[in-house]
């Protein structure tokens, strides 16, 4: 096999797989969703952030004051920034942790029958 056929059958290959992920994720999105849209879903799981959100904009302030007394005004506020988007961003991972492992399963599936075909293509079964 020549080099440049290798590269487009391993860029057709890499295609199939991206296509069948995306064709998984699509498939799995009712069963992830439960019915929902993707934005009932979002919206719940960032006003459920929101709260805990809050106490990390406390923590980030409190840090903030521990650390710089005589500090800048600028600095609490940064501090306090951070803390809740660190947190936000970690509440709303974990609660859509569910949601992200059933399109991940889904998308997997798929792509793992791409792969079979695609072994089964260099490696024919000769019974004879």
């Amino acid at each position: 096999m020549n080099r440049p056929e290798s590269v487009a059958s391993t860029v057709g290959y890499g295609r199939k797989l991206v296509s069948a992920g995306l064709s998984g994720i699509r498939a799995g999105q009712p069963a992830a969703f439960d019915g929902r849209s993707l934005s009932a879903v979002l919206s719940e799981t960032a006003l459920a952030s929101l709260r805990l959100a809050a106490v990390g904009a406390c923590a980030g302030l409190f840090g903030s004051y521990v650390e710089h007394r005589r500090g800048r005004s600028s600095h609490p506020l940064a501090y306090g920034a951070m803390g809740s988007l660190l947190v936000f961003c970690a509440v709303v991972s974990w609660k859509s942790r569910r949601v992200a492992t059933s399109l991940t399963h889904s998308a997997l599936k798929e792509m793992r029958i791409v792969s079979d075909e695609h072994w089964l293509e260099n490696h024919p079964i000769d019974y004879a």
